[in-house]
């Protein structure tokens, strides 16, 4: 698909965005009504079930990469953990990362707060629900078509930067102490997705800010989406989250620490990804993919849900300021290695994704400029 029937299916949307198209159902409430089978528009085609794609051996996982002593004092970076991320950020688009800088009570806190939350019975955190038009506060579905296939979460999206969409206003009171760990939590992985910017426009041969100046040096934007997987009846016919690449800039996740839900798409292959305790999972998103020219590539993921156990993650989107138009970088493209893909800011790339919901890797695959 050309950019302009790109354009056109996202403005036939645009008019439904202030409201969703049906009323809302908690998968809270569906988990604890004692369903002994699973409705009807949250079964999976057979194509998309777990059960039905060939698996990676038990033992697979993603790349671990310590990064301890890649930023010294003096500033030097570790050849070995440099070269590790590039080959994850080029072969993967996910890898893991210990000793990383974030204190381990802080990961533990804010997973155990956002939990403590949706602990609450449904009609407590009502008062939070989102609309399609920003996504803010508490949601159960991702697009705006009717009669949609929908996934087995609920989810709390909020916002860290730029500072004046971050109302705590929208954000939780309950645990009492969530906003306070939140916002330190938000801090630190600011931080922390500085410093891998850094080293992926090093590892491309450029200057070392250059990925952050194009996402808008400081004024980038930053948010969290909480996901919480209830127990499903069948979660063999089911996904917590449907296959997609994320379409911001980064994302770093808290995964649950007892319960393996993530799943990435390798060689036409589901692999269970195995966190590490007290690691992130960072994977690239498409507006990596494009600043790259496709060096770096945003890989197709899903989440995969449980009968036995609930889960609770933490995604934390790293992303560009939202009016800046994100395109392949001048040092990256030559007349033998052409820019794959237009200008396009992240306010009009990220409309597909909340209109259409998830969808594997369409979205930047049918951003490629024609040929």
């Amino acid at each position: 698909m050309n950019k302009n029937k790109m354009d056109v299916k996202i403005e036939t949307k645009k008019g439904s965005m202030d409201e969703w198209p049906e009323p809302i159902v908690r998968v809270q409430s569906l988990a604890e009504s004692n369903l002994s089978s699973l409705p009807d528009r949250y079964i999976k085609p057979a194509s998309l079930r777990p059960t039905t794609t060939e698996d990676a051996p038990a033992a697979a996982n993603i790349p671990i990469i310590d990064l301890e002593g890649l930023f010294s004092e003096e500033g030097l970076s570790d050849d070995v953990i440099m070269a590790r991320i590039s080959d994850a950020c080029r072969g993967w688009g996910f890898f893991q990362v210990v000793n990383h800088g974030v204190k381990p009570e802080l990961m533990d806190a804010a997973r155990e707060n956002w939990r403590e939350f949706f602990h609450l019975p449904v009609n407590a955190k009502e008062t939070y629900s989102n609309s399609p038009r920003t996504y803010e506060g508490y949601g159960s579905r991702l697009g705006v078509e009717k009669g949609a296939s929908l996934d087995w979460s609920d989810y709390y999206f909020l916002h860290l930067l730029p500072h004046h969409l971050k109302d705590f206003n929208k954000w939780p009171s309950f645990p009492p102490t969530i906003r306070e760990v939140i916002d330190e939590y938000g801090e630190e992985l600011v931080k922390l997705s500085g410093r891998i910017m850094r080293v992926l426009s090093t590892n491309l041969g450029l200057k070392e800010d250059k990925f952050q100046e194009a996402f808008g040096g400081e004024n980038i934007g930053a948010c969290l989406r909480v996901n919480y997987y209830p127990k499903c009846p069948r979660p063999e016919l089911a996904l917590g989250l449907s296959p997609h690449s994320d379409p911001g800039g980064m994302t770093i996740l808290l995964p649950d620490d007892q319960v393996f839900g993530l799943q990435v798409r390798k060689d036409d292959t589901w692999i269970t990804v195995k966190p590490h305790p007290h690691a992130f999972i960072v994977n690239i998103g498409d507006q990596i993919q494009i600043l790259s020219n496709s060096t770096y590539k945003s890989v197709e993921h899903r989440v995969i849900v449980n009968s036995n156990k609930e889960r609770v993650s933490l995604a934390f989107f790293y992303n560009p300021k939202s009016d800046i138009p994100i395109q392949p970088l001048q040092e990256l493209v030559s007349t033998h290695n052409p820019p794959l893909y237009p200008p396009m800011t992240f306010d009009q790339y990220r409309l597909f994704i909340r209109t259409q919901g998830p969808q594997g890797k369409s979205h930047v695959e049918s951003h490629i400029s024609p040929r």
